[in-house]
């Protein structure tokens, strides 16, 4: 396997990163995760812009037009690795970089530090078509959630309980509030309308989210960025999460309980093919 690491692409092996790295030792970093289709990268400028807000939100001074040029770096690193004629999924991460441990930031010059690696995608058909199992967890994660930081534990305690469960996913829930999964957006049909948490610090701004609100507008379905209460979920007539490498997946069960009928439902459905279509068409289009 061949990655990306500070101007270099080398064998995973010699991918080696200092012990005092930041994003080691304080989870000071960013990451992103994107979806590549035929060697392109599936929405590649939201990526792009989110990481660059959350390493503003973060102060590491890795700019625009670095992040930007990363693009290319996830195409040869695709192409190296023998992916291009598939689907892969795309690791990016910066972080502030090497320095002696201590909690403010580094005194001088420090070079952040850049990561990227690929992994072959295989999609979960049968998961997308008949729907997948989902717990909730109360959320423990810090306020700003916005920025796709690599401090990850409420993330994995969650997605490890759902695991314990039996569950695909976990959907974390705040102040009696439904506020995304553990890995993923969370959509709801209540009362025949989608609910959906507002863009927040409160949630992950998700590339995913973004274009099924797109498709949601095109497509004509009555929907509310307003947040589902945890009391309401149990009633919902559909239930679906969405994120880069979820697309939209039904869920068909909450803690072990049915959502309506335990099948995917009318609106998941067609969003879920609309959002195939498009990702697909991209693809397709380059």
């Amino acid at each position: 396997m061949i990655m990306y690491l500070n101007g270099q692409y080398v064998p995973r092996e010699q991918a080696l990163i200092s012990v005092e790295d930041r994003g080691f030792i304080f989870g000071d970093g960013i990451y992103e995760g994107v979806r590549s289709v035929g060697g392109k990268m599936f929405e590649w400028g939201p990526h792009a812009d989110r990481m660059i807000n959350g390493l503003a939100g973060l102060r590491i001074p890795f700019g625009a037009a670095q992040v930007n040029a990363l693009e290319a770096v996830c195409e040869q690193v695709v192409e190296k690795n023998g992916l291009a004629d598939g689907e892969a999924f795309l690791y990016l991460q910066v972080s502030r970089g090497a320095a002696p441990r201590a909690h403010g930031f580094p005194a001088g010059d420090v070079t952040p530090t850049v990561f990227v690696s690929a992994s072959k995608l295989v999609v979960p058909r049968k998961l997308r078509d008949e729907g997948c199992a989902a717990i909730t967890f109360a959320d423990m994660r810090w306020k700003r959630r916005d920025w796709k930081t690599v401090n990850l534990l409420g993330n994995v305690l969650a997605r490890q309980a759902a695991s314990e469960a039996g569950a695909y996913e976990a959907i974390l829930h705040e102040d009696g509030l439904v506020n995304e999964g553990a890995a993923t957006n969370v959509f709801a049909v209540i009362d025949g309308v989608l609910r959906t948490h507002p863009l927040t610090p409160r949630i992950l701004p998700g590339v995913t989210r973004k274009v099924v609100m797109e498709l949601i507008a095109e497509l004509g379905l009555p929907v509310r960025e307003d947040a589902i209460p945890l009391d309401q979920l149990a009633s919902a007539e559909e239930i679906f999460v969405c994120g880069s490498t979820t697309d939209v997946t039904p869920v068909v069960t909450v803690d072990g309980a049915p959502v309506a009928n335990g099948k995917p439902g009318p609106m998941t459905v067609a969003l879920r093919e609309a959002f195939e279509a498009r990702l697909y068409q991209a693809a397709a289009a380059r």
